[in-house]
């Protein structure tokens, strides 16, 4: 079978978003601050401080922490929770409620086991809860087939392939990214859907992913013919 000129049963629309910031007005500058705010604020809340960190960093390093990491071991000092936080895998999580508790109890259990005096940020280092807002609107581009998809995928924007892999699978709460979805039941191949779906996109840089789906799908299409 020619895979790359099968016509899917619907064709892919891109789809692009763009991040607002709102302030929320919230500061923490203790760990125990920190983590009472965590449990009260938005979902889009805790969605700024892990995903669009990883977004604004994705030029700079694969695997970067989150806001929290950051923070935590940059501003009060508390090297061992930073590592923690920053190991936690995202991929693990199918909703920013489940991502949310992970993160109380990652630093809730550092404050149970710890002996040391509570550490306060300086005036001006606090952390200032932001709050994400997504503007989502087409990309222009329609793919038909995986030939079509590939071609695509090296023109789109990075924050096109970052909505259809990370935003539409973790905000949205779907159960794939939209990439594996459509790929297995619109084209029908459950087994590249497979593939793509166990990517692990928070290793790579933007343009590292863009180049990673691309290779796995020309890779499969040539040795599936």
């Amino acid at each position: 079978m020619n895979w790359w000129a099968k016509k899917a049963l619907n064709p892919f629309q891109f789809y692009t978003s763009v991040k607002l910031r709102e302030v929320t007005g919230r500061k923490a500058r203790t760990l125990r601050e920190l983590v009472e705010i965590i449990k009260e604020v938005s979902g889009s809340v805790v969605y700024y401080h892990t995903h669009v960190f990883l977004q604004r960093h994705q030029n700079i390093s694969p695997e970067p922490p989150n806001d929290f990491a950051f923070w935590v071991s940059s501003t009060l000092g508390e090297n061992k929770l930073g590592e923690e936080l920053a190991s936690i895998d995202i991929c693990e999580f199918s909703t920013i409620r489940e991502l949310r508790e992970r993160i109380i109890k990652t630093i809730e259990n550092h404050l149970f086991e710890t002996k040391e005096p509570q550490r306060y940020a300086l005036q001006g280092k606090e952390f200032e809860f932001i709050k994400a807002h997504s503007i989502v609107m087409p990309a222009g581009f329609t793919a038909h087939n995986l030939k079509e998809f590939a071609t695509i995928l090296e023109k789109v924007t990075i924050h096109s392939i970052y909505f259809h892999i990370f935003e539409a699978r973790l905000r949205l709460e779907k159960a794939v990214n939209d990439f594996a979805f459509w790929i297995g039941t619109s084209v029908g191949s459950p087994e590249l859907a497979k593939i793509i779906e166990s990517l692990d996109p928070y290793t790579f840089t933007g343009e590292g992913l863009r180049r990673e789906l691309i290779k796995i799908i020309n890779d499969w299409c040539t040795t599936h013919k």
